[in-house]
């Protein structure tokens, strides 16, 4: 697979099928999800930014560009006091990708373990790419498999991991991430709902490859699930000025000021659901991450903020995507998120 990454970095399982699917337009696609269309057989079109939302991932670099190296080296030293030298790193396609290479290189700085670093897909409701664990499970030790992503919401990917990998003897499903405000994993930087600044941008913080994509007119029997490369973007490309931002603020120790949280973050998003009177909890996302996800592209019908970070500079991409696609923001009281995006119902729109 293309990107713009180099394979030192990260080795993609991916197919390329750039020009083998046309992208479809948001409205288009959340009412195909919604009547039962997988949200995998489709790609969206790639938002580009505005400058006033660039303007605001920039503050966002700014200001969490140190919150998020400490994030990566406390998860980084979590990993080795658990799990040891000898671990393959496993992002999920495509959140997963920068986090797992700002882990690789932590890793080989503080540590001089030099490890391999793969990329894969994992669908929710289709599952891990089969093709590509046996393609990594051919060349390393079941054990020493660690998956890797850039946050947890309510931990949908994490219950797909556990469900798939009892086809794979020996492999944990333990996910590592940057941020958990769910509460779900012990192997995270943090708990507390911090702005990851790659969250902010899709493709062209993510070696200009698109989301994955499983069709079986497409991916054959013994393919990769597949991607898409953006070489039509290259020229807005800020993927290695991302992994450099953050690496320049690696620290070797890595105190954490907030410690765990004391409630699970799934049960904040029923009461969530119980409140706004959703069947559907999957059109609830909470977290900074989730609900950028959402604004950037699914068809948002409102968004919620803690009213204790209205002003916070780590929420002000989130209002601003919701300005320019007039999304209504509600400032409420929220206990494990600082923000949740919720996904329009289609039949009501």
């Amino acid at each position: 697979m293309r990107s713009t990454y180099t394979e030192d970095d990260v080795i993609l399982l991916l197919k390329d099928i750039t020009g083998l699917v046309k992208p479809q337009p948001t409205q288009e696609r959340e009412r195909l999800i919604q009547s039962g269309r997988h949200y995998c057989e489709m790609l969206p079109i790639e938002y580009r930014p505005s400058e006033r939302y660039m303007q605001a991932y920039k503050e966002a670099m700014q200001v969490y560009s140190k919150p998020t190296a400490l994030a990566i080296g406390r998860l980084a030293d979590n990993i080795v006091k658990q799990r040891g030298k000898e671990v393959v790193l496993v992002s999920l396609a495509r959140a997963g990708i920068p986090i797992g290479i700002l882990l690789k290189r932590y890793l080989k700085w503080k540590y001089q373990i030099d490890c391999k670093h793969y990329s894969i897909s994992i669908i929710r409701g289709k599952g891990i790419d089969h093709n590509a664990m046996n393609y990594i499970l051919d060349r390393h030790k079941p054990e020493q498999l660690l998956f890797v992503d850039g946050w947890i919401g309510k931990g949908a990917i994490l219950k797909e991991l556990k469900k798939d990998l009892e086809e794979f003897p020996g492999v944990s499903s333990e996910l590592a991430v940057v941020a958990d405000p769910a509460n779900i994993t012990q192997l995270c930087g943090t708990h507390e709902d911090i702005l990851i600044p790659s969250s902010c941008l899709n493709c062209t913080v993510s070696g200009l490859i698109s989301r994955t994509f499983l069709r079986d007119d497409i991916i054959k029997e013994h393919d990769f699930h597949g991607a898409v490369f953006y070489q039509e973007l290259e020229a807005d490309d800020l993927s290695y000025r991302f992994i450099d931002a953050i690496q320049s603020q690696f620290e070797l120790e890595n105190d954490d000021p907030n410690g765990m949280p004391t409630s699970n973050g799934v049960d904040e998003v029923m009461k969530i659901a119980r409140e706004y009177k959703i069947e559907d909890i999957n059109l609830i996302k909470p977290g900074i991450g989730e609900t950028t996800r959402v604004l950037l592209r699914r068809v948002p019908w409102k968004v919620l903020i803690d009213r204790e970070y209205k002003n916070d500079l780590a929420l002000h991409h989130i209002v601003r995507l919701a300005e320019e696609k007039n999304v209504p923001i509600e400032y409420i009281g929220l206990n494990n998120y600082k923000s949740c995006g919720i996904i329009k119902k289609m039949a009501d729109a």
